[in-house]
């Protein structure tokens, strides 16, 4: 049985970035600014996170 225990959004607003992580197990919300350059490399860093965990590929929550 999966359990989610956090769940995060990268948002965009007015040209700049930020990153919204809500803990569910303890009702938190954090928010942090994000910098472009962060946002591009994004997609790089989970690819190397992945092949460095050894993790099942990447999937959606719909």
């Amino acid at each position: 049985m999966e359990t989610l225990l956090y769940a995060a959004e990268l948002v965009q607003e007015d040209g700049t970035y930020k990153l919204v992580v809500q803990d569910l197990v303890r009702g938190t919300v954090q928010v942090t600014p994000v910098p472009k350059s962060a946002v591009d490399k994004l997609p790089t860093f989970l690819s190397v996170l992945s092949s460095k965990l050894g993790s099942a590929p990447a999937r959606g929550r719909w």
